[in-house]
């Protein structure tokens, strides 16, 4: 079974616009943005192999890419409301 990233425009495709418009007119939520896809490439790579981590530095990095992702998800919520 082939492992899936977690980009965000593929979590939230019904708020693609949203994302776009959020990541070019507001900063905060642009570097959010960058640090989750960073965060979400990491885990990509040990998960796929490419990358060695414990165990315990995996599901550090998955909590921190969720916690990004809510943060995230707030402001998208925001904006669309």
């Amino acid at each position: 079974m082939p492992l899936e990233k977690h980009d965000l425009i593929h979590e939230m495709p019904e708020s693609k616009d949203a994302i776009h418009a959020l990541k070019t007119g507001n900063h905060h939520f642009a570097k959010l943005f960058d640090e989750y896809h960073e965060v979400d490439h990491s885990v990509h790579r040990i998960e796929t192999g490419a990358e060695n981590a414990g165990d315990e530095d995996l599901e550090n990095l998955k909590k921190q890419r969720l916690h990004l992702k809510d943060q995230l998800s707030a402001m998208i919520r925001e904006y669309e409301s």
